[in-house]
């Protein structure tokens, strides 16, 4: 494949810039257009305001405030109250982008920076589309079309702000490059443009979205196979691996805190598993089917029809490719299939498309990895349906310039206008509703209201406890409450701390779920003594909206209230104590070698391992203290249980058929997070009529007995330095 444009004169450079100017102006003005965004008002309020997507305003929101440097251990300081919401077990991708967000968002606000940020995506897949298109011998207004279409995709463009840091699909066309310079018979050094197109593209890759990363890894792992077999060019050798060098080192650098300050032996906060790879993979006919919003009805009807007959979705018709991009991928692989029974090889492109369909498909590679490997993390293959949009597009700009290339140039103009128009108008759909929007900008402007409705109400850093507890992230909401929907206060305001946010299966949130079981006086006591100023409930997370609850208190004395407009919210003022304590957890925190669910054995709830298993206590303060620890276990066969922590054992026992509770066991638990392993070296038993499932140790209860604390005690942050693991 040929790969360098020719000599370009001044006039010639100039009028490149000035098609790109305009091509980035045509992408702003469709965009803003599609949007309605034309006054500052309308710039001010989200494009969207529910779900995944409050999670990446809280991202843009928590770099705003500083709280997400890379290298540096990821603690959103006001959330997850008294001690901030630790996020080293979730990296942030592309954080460079969202640090870049947050500093717009201390001038402009966090809404009006998530727009801007997804106008940026598109206009910057524009630019960089059209000038690999260009630097590939593309006719100036197919590169134009391609580039258009290309950043209206619609696996890209209808993902929209809660899939934010997916959308920066500007690496993918340069990355495609670099693959094709590395595999090409022409040799090129160390010092020459190529080789800083290669490790620029390797470096951008490697510090924005791993996904993107993972798929161009695996073209460009094939693009030095090539050299290495066909064409032997040493140097492209050396720089296709330094390539991946320099794209490993990024990556590595970028969620560094995943390494160095994530607590061993927990639980992973994103759970993956063997049928969510089956289910959110390409499927290959998706990639043809319109969504069921398409603006023409003929189109919308097969989507409609899909969604009706199809029972096995995942992240549907996100894959689809446009009629444009359908067109050209028929033309590939029609093209292909002629080189082919011509005794000639297929073209990069088709190689490519090829291995990218036999990796992301349903029942392809990544099954196979999943099911005999265990490598599910990239479980969302139809998220590489944006490559074969890529390729596609750029396969058509180029044979499309040298068709039209004995054409006046007027024919080829006029044609690439005309596909551009057909492609826009068939990616975008219909705008919504003006009624949509305006509920939308009601409830961003009630919560704004209601946050300053709080921080008028509360002094500066006062902590606010939300009910329901929920952890973070991906967990399933009671009732009628959405994901990351307790993040909404957090939005509005400054200077207060609130309690959710903090990380799923940690002992460091162990406490909030304590105090959810206890009755209303005991619930508010207690966090009076911890220092919580206010207590808030979202009625959408309660079957009577919280009624019974708020009534509960209203008996207590607890008469007063902030309600937001929209009176989905309710803060309870509350009385917090001078001298604070810091809450501790009534019970360990199960880790690695557990089970999900416990079952009933015996009338009693049994949470059961599966061979060597951790649990967890979080101390806060920063001294050690002595807790007395009370066990009841039983075991799924006769065995010797040893109890350890810190490498140090505490205590041997010997199980068989009956529960057994241990002698209480002092132990003295250091600043931080502690790990207790519980640990039998004879094999897991099947359970009785539970074939499948391998049974070790069974946990019946657990619980922490500690002394009172004394008030005003500092609280521990351990783990903020490399190594010391705070989780």
């Amino acid at each position: 494949m040929e790969t360098a444009g020719p000599p370009r004169s001044r006039r010639g450079t100039i009028a490149s810039l000035w098609r790109v100017a305009a091509l980035v102006t045509l992408v702003a003005l469709i965009w803003i257009g599609h949007y309605g965004l034309w006054t500052p008002a309308d710039w001010a309020v989200p494009l969207d305001y529910s779900g995944d997507t409050h999670e990446m305003l809280t991202r843009i929101k928590a770099a705003s405030e500083g709280d997400t440097w890379p290298l540096a251990p990821q603690v959103l300081k006001r959330l997850g109250a008294p001690w901030g919401a630790h996020w080293n077990g979730y990296p942030t991708p592309d954080k460079l982008l969202v640090l870049a967000m947050g500093g717009l968002a201390r001038w402009i606000g966090v809404g009006a920076a998530a727009n801007v940020a997804v106008l940026l995506a598109a206009m910057s897949a524009a630019a960089a589309f059209y000038w690999v298109a260009r630097r590939l011998r593309a006719a100036w207004e197919w590169a134009f079309a391609g580039a258009l279409l290309f950043a209206f995709t619609y696996s890209v463009f209808h993902r929209g702000l809660a899939h934010l840091l997916l959308l920066y699909t500007w690496t993918i066309p340069v990355g495609l490059l670099c693959c094709w310079l590395v595999a090409r018979r022409r040799p090129f050094d160390w010092t020459s443009p190529e080789s800083m197109v290669c490790l620029f593209a390797a470096l951008a890759l490697g510090l924005s979205n791993p996904y993107h990363l993972f798929f161009w890894i695996q073209l460009l792992i094939w693009a030095i196979v090539f050299q290495a077999v066909r064409h032997r060019r040493i140097n492209n050798l050396k720089i296709g691996i330094a390539c991946l060098a320099v794209a490993g080192l990024a990556f590595l650098a970028m969620h560094a805190e995943f390494w160095l300050y994530t607590q061993t032996g927990t639980l992973p906060l994103l759970v993956r598993n063997y049928g969510g790879t089956e289910m959110y993979a390409l499927k290959a006919v998706e990639m043809f089917i319109p969504p069921p919003v398409h603006r023409w009805e003929p189109l919308a009807f097969f989507g409609q029809r899909y969604g009706r007959w199809s029972e096995w979705r995942g992240e549907s018709f996100l894959p689809y490719l446009g009629v444009v991009g359908i067109a050209a991928l028929v033309w590939l692989l029609a093209d292909s299939v002629l080189r082919m029974l011509r005794g000639r090889a297929p073209s990069g492109f088709a190689l490519q498309t090829g291995w990218i369909l036999s990796y992301s498909s349903l029942g392809g590679i990544t099954n196979l990895l999943a099911l005999f490997f265990g490598f599910q993390i990239f479980r969302a293959t139809n998220r590489i349906a944006i490559f074969i949009s890529c390729l596609a597009l750029l396969f058509l700009a180029l044979r499309m310039s040298r068709h039209l290339r004995r054409f006046p140039r007027g024919v080829s103009l006029g044609a690439a206008a005309l596909v551009s128009l057909l492609g826009v108008l068939d990616q975008i759909p219909r705008r919504s509703e003006p009624e949509r929007r305006a509920l939308l900008v009601a409830r961003v402007e009630a919560d704004a209201h209601f946050g300053r409705t709080l921080e008028s109400a509360l002094p500066r850093g006062a902590m606010v406890f939300q009910l329901p507890v929920l952890g973070f992230p991906e967990v399933k909401p009671p009732h009628r409450l959405a994901d990351y929907e307790l993040f909404r206060p957090y939005l509005h305001t400054t200077s207060l701390r609130f309690s959710y946010g903090g990380a799923k299966f940690r002992s460091r949130g162990r406490w909030q779920r304590d105090l959810e079981e206890l009755p209303p006086e005991e619930l508010v006591r207690s966090l009076e003594r911890y220092g919580f100023s206010a207590l808030y409930l979202n009625r959408k997370g309660f079957t009577d909206g919280g009624e019974a609850l708020l009534s509960s208190l209203a008996k207590l004395g607890y008469q007063r209230r902030l309600e937001s407009p929209r009176k989905e919210q309710v803060v309870v003022l509350l009385n917090p104590a001078t001298e604070a304590e810091l809450p501790l957890g009534r019970t360990l925190t199960f880790g690695e070698g557990w089970y999900s669910q416990a079952v009933d054995q015996g009338g009693e709830s049994v949470r059961w391992s599966h061979g060597p298993a951790v649990l967890t206590y979080f101390n806060p303060h920063d001294t050690a203290r002595e807790v007395t620890l009370h066990f009841r276990l039983c075991a799924g066969s006769p065995r010797a249980v040893r109890l350890q922590h810190r490498g140090r054992t505490l205590t041997r026992i010997t199980l068989d058929g009956e529960p057994k509770d241990l002698q209480p066991l002092p132990v003295l638990l250091h600043p931080g997070v502690n790990r207790f392993d519980l640990i039998s070296d004879e094999p897991p038993a099947s359970g009785e009529g539970t074939a499948a499932r391998l049974r070790a140790v069974g946990l019946i209860a657990v619980t922490v007995e500690a002394p009172a604390p004394k008030p005003g005690a500092r609280p521990a942050e351990p783990g903020l330095r490399p190594g010391s693991r705070s989780s």
